[in-house]
């Protein structure tokens, strides 16, 4: 994907799935501890190791056991307003 280009839900899906399970087994945790330690069931889990699929409960419990829920505080979060054109910025200057 070029670089330059937003990322779609399908992108941000499969970047997820990739984090999580590099999270889990970096953790140590097997695919079964994680999903007993979570309340995900062992089936949810290895569905989104495989698709990204999951739902936002499990995910969010999920982040929970593997130490990342807090990650998820900038969500949705108002931001500071960009200038549209660079007269915009030079505005701003004067």
């Amino acid at each position: 994907m070029l670089s330059f280009l937003p990322k779609n839900p399908q992108d941000v899906m499969e970047e997820l799935r990739v984090k999580f399970k590099q999270r889990r087994t970096s953790m140590g945790y097997t695919q079964t501890e994680c999903a007993t330690r979570s309340g995900v069931s062992l089936g949810s889990l290895k569905r989104f190791e495989r698709t990204g699929q999951i739902s936002l409960e499990s995910f969010l419990k999920l982040a929970f056991v593997l130490e990342c829920l807090g990650e998820f505080d900038g969500v949705c979060v108002e931001r500071e307003e960009m200038p549209k054109s660079m007269d915009e910025i030079f505005e701003e200057v004067k």
